[in-house]
């Protein structure tokens, strides 16, 4: 598979249209159309669904899409840091995925105050996307909530940390309260993250075992706004993220936890890789902002 082939595969699945997509391409309809087939022949699977008005994806597609946005960013990557070797300047782009703590912004700051040709680019999406991306190549480090795998990743703790509170109902008893303690939420229906290591950590805090614990429902990342959740009765939506005011709406409330959970965050990036100068000088940052080696 030639890359550039797989840049016109995802530029026909953006425009959703192969005449928009050679025009974005700045190239004939017939020639792009030509190039496709040949990719289908080649995998030997229909890849795109040629209707009427629009362009899709079959199965084989939409995996191919996936796969080739990663390849193609890999090897733009890639491109990046083989040209800046041996340069005297240091350019490059460092890619991060996951949460955007300030300790991670400030530091991203001070290296383009020092190296101006350095660029940052930060993904966002669900942790295992984010974590497949970071084994894969295409992201130099994540930022993640404690705890980490520190068998697959190199870890810094950093001086960032989330303080875990509830949404709940306004017409609950427990909007009366100025905060929420260990024994009222033993006994309700929880809405909690996904990870493992996070439930265990908040069952040490509630000072149960994970199992006794209500969570009715999961969550990884949010597409919109949790209100939705709470207000349908489904149960208390714990979360790290403290709303603003004019983020929640009536019928809902927040409350921090008593005693508070604080959990902090961690720069994680994959062990036994070799990190490009640019990403280096921003590792470089992080360590003295968090004044550690790392582990």
């Amino acid at each position: 598979m030639d890359v550039r082939v797989l840049r016109y595969f995802l530029a026909a699945a953006r425009e959703e249209s192969i005449t928009r997509a050679a025009e974005s391409l700045h190239m004939a309809q017939p020639s792009l159309s030509k190039q496709l087939m040949e990719l289908e022949h080649e995998l030997g699977c229909r890849l795109l669904v040629r209707g009427r008005r629009k362009l899709g994806l079959t199965e084989e597609g939409l995996l191919l899409r996936h796969r080739a946005e990663e390849i193609v960013a890999l090897f733009d990557k890639t491109e990046q840091e083989m040209a800046g070797v041996g340069a005297r300047n240091i350019a490059g782009t460092v890619s991060i995925g996951g949460s955007t703590p300030v300790s991670v912004t400030e530091a991203a700051a001070r290296v383009r105050m020092k190296w101006p040709d350095i660029r940052f680019h930060f993904h966002g999406g669900e942790e295992a996307e984010i974590a497949a991306r970071l084994d894969g190549g295409s992201l130099d480090f994540a930022v993640f909530l404690e705890p980490v795998d520190t068998v697959t990743y190199e870890g810094l703790a950093l001086p960032d940390v989330a303080n875990w509170g509830v949404l709940v109902r306004s017409d609950s008893p427990l909007a009366e309260r100025d905060s929420i303690g260990s024994e009222e939420l033993r006994a309700l229906p929880l809405i909690f993250h996904h990870r493992a290591g996070l439930q265990r950590r908040f069952a040490r805090w509630a000072r149960t075992e994970l199992e006794k614990l209500n969570i009715v429902a999961t969550y990884n990342v949010l597409n919109g706004s949790p209100v939705p959740f709470v207000k349908s009765g489904l149960g208390v939506f714990v979360t790290c993220a403290r709303p603003g005011a004019d983020e929640l709406e009536s019928g809902v409330c927040y409350r921090p936890l008593a005693p508070d959970l604080v959990i902090p965050y961690a720069l994680v990036w994959k062990r036994h890789v070799l990190l490009s100068r640019a990403a280096g000088q921003f590792l470089e940052q992080m360590r003295d902002a968090a004044g550690s080696p790392g582990r």
